[in-house]
């Protein structure tokens, strides 16, 4: 049940790479509406199942990040006159982003008007976790020029979220939303997670009412991944609890999409749904081949067909910054693997793939090429195959992960 699973910057899949300490310069017109992505990989607590890079938060360790994420987006505007790259969407991703002040939000932010070619109308996101927000820190934020907030709710069950290590109740959830909603924020998107230990369908649907009552613009429902050396695993066991069966998810998956449909919700995505007019443009350039330029430890980019990732430790990010620079690793993959990879990023979305345009984009025939893996599911109604789009119908999406090997 990965299918469901939460997605984002990911690197290529690729055996043409090449350690590099420096990022490629962003300065050709190949990068018109990228997305930028400002990674803070501070926490007030680690949550037992999480796997993301991220860190106990610290005062004067977010000051001197702060400080480095700076120097390293002004120092991504290249040098001998190349044409300024255009951006549309910046998006604060952790970590905990809601524990920036909003003037470091803000400051930050200017940093990218100063290097690039930034929209004024630009989509930028926040990632806030309840906790972390009050309705000073939202208008803060508002004031700074977040125009959207991503709030990682997760449960509206106090239960569920004590075992999942989080540090807000259900209470403090839904006051988050609400108070955003009176700051002025009109694009806030709710997180959910689904088939936690000991989590019932009733359990599951009562949290996605409870969502849906809030009226939120966008909502995400992810599946619990358990990583082997996560805390939640030793804490199943000492409560005798086992992961969620693949039956029960699947239940689970269906029922909601089918209820949040019912409220007004449209699916986007494998695990999106939104309003129309509030889907995220910022993660839509993951699933659509679009380009993106990482900042700070453990950012991912992909640009011009170059990808390339940052180192993952925040103190020797902020060390290299001003040294050999911060790039661990730069992969050029080859036409064929950029094309697999917009096939496997691009079937997460409800609208599927337009295979016409993208053999075209790289020289290949995607029916030729991969059409004898993909006819099975074809013929068992997992795909459609209509005007040259390929698309994943809903009980399709639970078996993405099958059809997705067809790429690697």
């Amino acid at each position: 049940m990965a299918a469901v699973s939460s997605s984002g910057p990911v690197a290529a899949r690729d055996t043409d790479r090449h350690a590099d300490s420096r990022a490629p310069a962003v300065g050709s017109p190949q990068t018109a509406g990228a997305g930028l992505y400002l990674h803070v990989p501070f926490c007030r607590s680690l949550c037992g199942y999480c796997a993301f890079a991220r860190g106990l938060f610290g005062g004067d360790l977010k000051d001197r990040y702060v400080a480095a994420i700076e120097r390293e987006i002004h120092g991504a505007g290249g040098s001998g006159g190349a044409a300024v790259v255009r951006a549309d969407t910046v998006y604060f991703g952790g970590g905990t982003p809601s524990l920036l002040s909003a003037a470091e939000v803000a400051r930050l932010l200017s940093a990218c008007r100063d290097t690039f070619d930034l929209d004024p109308r630009a989509e930028v996101t926040l990632e806030a976790n309840p906790e972390s927000v009050d309705p000073e820190t939202l208008a803060g934020f508002r004031g700074a020029g977040v125009t959207r907030l991503s709030i990682g709710a997760q449960s509206f069950h106090d239960a569920e979220l004590a075992l999942l290590g989080r540090i807000h109740t259900a209470a403090e959830a839904r006051r988050a939303v609400e108070q955003a909603a009176r700051a002025g924020f009109d694009s806030v998107g709710v997180d959910l997670m689904m088939g936690l230990p000991g989590q019932s369908l009733a359990d599951w649907l009562a949290s996605v009412d409870a969502l849906a009552a809030l009226a939120p613009a966008h909502a995400s429902l992810y599946v619990l991944e358990i990583h082997p050396g996560d805390r939640l695993p030793i804490e199943m066991a000492r409560r005798g609890l086992a992961a969620a069966a693949d039956d029960l998810v699947a239940d689970m998956y269906l029922a909601a999409m089918e209820r949040l449909e019912g409220s007004g919700y449209r699916q986007y995505e494998i695990s999106n749904l939104a309003r129309a007019g509030f889907e995220s443009r910022h993660n839509t350039k993951y699933w659509t081949d679009g380009d993106w330029i990482g900042f700070g430890s453990a950012a991912h980019s992909a640009r011009g067909g170059v990808r390339w990732r940052n180192v993952a430790d925040a103190g020797d990010y902020i060390v290299r910054v001003d040294g050999a620079g911060p790039v661990a690793e730069r992969q050029l993959p080859s036409a064929r693997r950029r094309l697999e990879d917009a096939l496997f990023m691009g079937l997460r979305r409800a609208d599927g793939v337009d295979t016409e345009a993208l053999g075209r984009r790289y020289g290949i025939d995607v029916w030729q090429a991969y059409g004898r893996r993909l006819a099975p599911f074809v013929e068992a109604g997992v795909l459609v195959r209509e005007a040259g789009i390929l698309r994943l119908t809903r009980r399709g999406m639970l078996l993405s992960n099958e059809v997705m090997l067809s790429f690697v």
